[in-house]
């Protein structure tokens, strides 16, 4: 009894000499990658370095030329407050407000989804059906943070992207990616719930990475994807509510040969292949798979 008496006084000893030195970016490094292990997190170290660096202010780099340099109390107890919100399930890329997609920085918060790299599946197979010698007239539904229509609009020379989103904060956080990429001037942004307030535009692609999650399945997903919005997730009871509403009015806005791009869950290929046969507007149906070797992508032409 006495011995774990004494062992908890040194702990306490060690914790109040600690708190009172002067905690280094070295220190609160070791701290945060020591407590993160503990709690399981994935790439410790590579977490602690994006937050810390967030909290500063600074670049990555900066932590390892400086890592003798002292922080403040204030930048200390940020660190370790962001720290403790990730080892509850917080996305990282919420805390930093930044996530990479197709090689470009991306804001993100949580009135977006984040961009995840099976999406650049999605945007690589959109950029090969691209004839460089034309001008394209592009459609992304439910753009969200704008990766997609950015992308498509930093990688094709020659194109004009209409980008839409039921949600006002995602076009907001859209319009400043769109800023921050330097593509704002050939991204149209439109508030609108699918294809209202389209008017009557045609398109020569749509491209569209929709909600696909089951309802019943929402409460299922790991706890970081529980802190995105639901409305980005949520694809009504079948998973395929807006497959069926994409389906269903693409072809109206699409130009002869355009192409109709969806990003699909991995179970989902012969649902939405079947969508697309049963309207009898579209052919040459091929799926694409991402790099785990799931179906990420159907691609049909009008």
């Amino acid at each position: 009894m006495c011995f774990k008496t004494c062992n908890e006084i040194k702990i306490m000893v060690k914790f109040i000499f600690e708190r009172g030195r002067k905690m280094t970016i070295k220190k609160a490094l070791e701290l945060a990658i020591e407590k993160l292990n503990k709690s399981n997190i994935e790439n410790p170290i590579k977490c602690a370095k994006l937050v810390l660096a967030y909290v500063l202010k600074q670049e990555k780099e900066y932590l390892v030329i400086n890592d003798n340099k002292e922080i403040t109390k204030a930048q200390e107890e940020n660190f370790l407050k962001l720290i403790n919100k990730l080892i509850e399930g917080y996305p990282i890329q919420y805390l930093t407000n930044k996530q990479e997609f197709m090689k470009l920085n991306f804001c993100v918060n949580e009135n977006v989804l984040i961009p995840r790299q099976d999406t650049e599946i999605l945007v690589e197979e959109v950029i090969k059906l691209i004839n460089k010698d034309k001008d394209y007239k592009i459609l992304d539904l439910c753009t969200g943070s704008g990766a997609i229509a950015v992308s498509l609009a930093k990688y094709i020379e020659n194109c004009n992207i209409y980008a839409t989103d039921i949600s006002k904060n995602a076009i907001e956080v859209a319009k400043i990616n769109a800023k921050n990429n330097y593509v704002d001037k050939k991204i149209k942004f439109i508030n609108t719930n699918m294809f209202e307030n389209i008017s009557n535009e045609i398109f020569d692609l749509i491209v569209s990475n929709p909600p696909y999650i089951k309802t019943e399945d929402i409460n299922n997903l790991d706890k970081n994807v529980k802190y995105e919005p639901i409305i980005a997730l949520d694809g009504g009871e079948s998973g395929l509510e807006f497959y069926e509403i994409i389906v269903s009015n693409a072809y109206k806005y699409l130009n002869k040969n355009g192409y109709l791009c969806l990003e699909i869950g991995y179970n989902q290929k012969q649902d939405v292949c079947n969508l697309l046969k049963k309207s009898g507007k579209y052919k040459d149906i091929i799926v694409k798979k991402d790099l785990s070797g799931n179906d990420r992508v159907v691609i049909a032409k009008l």
